[in-house]
């Protein structure tokens, strides 16, 4: 057994202080749904300058309320990518709707708005593009193009919290994003997400489907007596934040600047490090004045320059106690979407190159210079052996 710790490719960054709150949230008697959820809300509002931010118990679970709340009917179709985890295709077809996707630039892993513009049929409802590693996609084209088409733009902003797209945060400008707080994330909640939305409608159905379709507005001269009663508007799920997970939030917030620039920092030790280095592809940076948040590393192995594939290389560096994810394999490839959809390999060409060649080695804002410096001496030795 190697007397080297095992460096993961993402490891949470908790201060003592959501410690503290935590315990003092345990100690308080109040767990669910309470007055840190309350103030985590309020805390989002302020950073995104948005109007409504609602707490749900993951970002699968926000993009499912967002999409159950356009009433999709059968056949109705919402255009997203197929780089992406399977929860952005899952919740479409859990709401009724048909994924259609559109091809992603081989540079940068989103979506290619051109080909978001050729896959627009009869049927389609919304748009649902990823901003894939943290990367801001190109809203401005794809807004343009819903508002031409009078579509809706639901945002997996899941990897992007703190980006910044034309000087603007994405969840301050534009329809409805779906934000996540998994562990991995840049930050978390220990499971968690949020919906930001300016849609007042939507907002009122969110409220509805997070908690048993339980409206306790119903009433509104019962409520004024300080009477429980309430009506079941709708089937809706159980969706809610605890107050234990917003106890995390509220201090992991305020902390979100200072642990994207690390994230960017060491980003950037990994370019200047594989800068010209055969073996490896690196991310895209494209034109548009954007601020990458770095959720991830993911640069794909250089089939021509390489001389082990992606998957022995991974294989390699567990051997060398270093972890690394595959994020991802593409959507349309898995047996579900193929045998319901009709998806083939070759349907997605730029989107399968990165599917069979990416990997995201470690990044995260406690990773310490020596053990980044580790993983660069290994990929090179592994790729170049």
């Amino acid at each position: 057994m190697s007397s080297t710790p095992f460096l993961p490719f993402s490891r949470p960054t908790i201060d003592e202080a959501a410690i503290a709150e935590v315990v003092a949230c345990l100690r308080s008697g109040w767990l669910t749904t309470g007055p840190r959820v309350e103030r985590f809300e309020a805390m989002l509002r302020d950073y995104f300058n948005a109007p409504h931010a609602l707490t749900c118990t993951s970002a699968t679970a926000g993009l499912l309320m967002a999409l159950l709340s356009l009433d999709l009917q059968p056949g109705d179709e919402v255009i997203t990518s197929p780089m992406t985890f399977a929860a952005t295709l899952n919740t479409i077809v859990l709401a009724g709707g048909v994924p259609r996707l559109a091809e992603v630039e081989r540079g940068t892993y989103n979506l290619d708005p051109e080909r978001v513009a050729a896959a627009i049929t009869p049927r389609t409802r919304a748009i649902l593009p990823v901003h894939f590693a943290g990367l801001p996609v190109d809203c401005e084209r794809l807004h343009e193009l819903a508002r031409a088409r009078g579509l809706r733009v639901i945002e997996d902003v899941a990897h992007a919290i703190g980006a910044v797209y034309r000087g603007k945060k994405l969840g301050s400008f534009g329809d409805t994003q779906v934000f996540s707080f998994h562990p991995n994330k840049n930050i978390t909640t220990g499971e968690g997400g949020c919906v930001v939305t300016r849609d007042e409608a939507m907002v009122k159905r969110i409220q509805l489907l997070r908690f048993h379709g339980i409206d306790k507005d119903a009433f509104p001269e019962q409520k004024q007596r300080g009477l429980p009663h309430y009506d079941i508007a709708l089937a809706g799920h159980k969706f809610n934040m605890l107050d234990m997970q917003a106890a995390l939030g509220i201090h992991q917030l305020p902390r979100l600047e200072a642990i994207n620039q690390r994230r960017r920092e060491l980003a950037q030790r990994y370019y200047a490090a594989f800068q010209g280095f055969p073996g490896l592809i690196l991310p895209a940076t494209p034109a548009y004045p954007h601020t990458h948040s770095w959720h991830l590393f993911a640069p794909l192995v250089n089939p021509e320059g390489a001389r082990v594939t992606r998957d022995e290389l991974m294989a390699r560096l567990k051997q060398a106690q270093i972890g690394a994810g595959l994020h991802y394999q593409a959507a349309h490839l898995g047996s579900f979407y193929q045998k319901q959809f009709g998806y083939r390999r070759g349907d997605f060409p730029n989107a399968e190159f990165i599917s069979d060649h990416v990997l995201s080695l470690p990044l995260f804002p406690d990773l310490a210079e020596a053990d980044q410096d580790r993983v660069i001496a290994a990929v090179k030795r592994i790729l170049a052996a």
